[in-house]
C-alpha cells in the first residue's frame, strides 16, 4: 500500500512539475508575441497582452501611468523610428516572471523626445522583466541604454577621452 502512495505522490509531483513548465512555456510565448507586435507597428495588439491595471515600474517621469503610458511610450517610439525593430537575445522564465534580453535598433526619422530627427541609426541593448498573471503582462521593469541611444544619434556628445600623458625621461 505504501509503495502505491509514494508512487501517486511521485505521479502528483511529475504532472504538477509538467504544468508549471508549460506555463513557463505560455509565460515566454506571450513575451514573444509582444515583441512581434511591436515589430509589426501593433501597439494596440501589444498592449492587449497586458492586464487593465499594468503596472510600469519602469516608465518615463511625467508620463501617464499603466497601459496608457506604455502605449504613449511606443507611439513615440515608433514615430520616431519607424523602421524600428526588436529582437529576442535571451528569454528566461522562472515561476511568474520572464526575463527578455533585447537588442533594439531603428533609424531616427522623426522627432525624439522634442529633438528634430537625426537620420542616424542607433542599436541598443534592453533588459524586460515582465510578471504575468492569467495570461497577461500585470507588472515591467525594464533597464535600458537611453545614454548610448542619444550619443549613437548625435543629441548629446560622448564622453572626452583622456588627454594622454607623454612618458618624459
Amino acid at each position: 500500500m505504501q509503495s502505491h502512495y509514494t508512487n501517486s505522490a511521485g505521479q502528483h509531483a511529475e504532472e504538477q512539475k509538467q504544468i508549471e513548465q508549460t506555463l513557463i512555456e505560455q509565460n515566454k510565448a506571450l513575451a514573444r508575441r509582444f515583441v512581434e507586435r511591436i515589430n509589426a507597428g501593433d501597439i494596440e495588439g501589444a498592449f492587449a497582452l497586458t492586464a487593465a491595471d499594468w503596472i510600469d515600474h519602469a516608465a518615463t517621469p511625467g508620463s501617464p501611468a499603466g497601459v496608457a503610458g506604455g502605449k504613449a511610450l511606443f507611439t513615440m517610439l515608433v514615430a520616431a523610428f519607424p523602421d524600428l525593430q526588436t529582437t529576442i537575445e535571451d528569454l528566461i522564465a522562472e515561476d511568474d516572471k520572464v526575463v527578455a534580453r533585447l537588442h533594439v535598433a531603428g533609424a531616427n526619422r522623426g522627432p525624439l523626445l522634442g529633438m528634430p530627427a537625426t537620420g542616424k541609426t542607433a542599436a541598443i541593448s534592453v533588459i524586460d522583466i515582465h510578471r504575468i498573471v492569467d495570461g497577461k503582462f500585470v507588472e515591467h521593469w525594464s533597464n535600458s541604454d537611453d545614454l548610448g541611444m542619444m550619443q549613437q544619434l548625435g543629441l548629446i556628445p560622448p564622453p572626452a577621452l583622456p588627454v594622454s600623458q607623454t612618458r618624459v625621461e
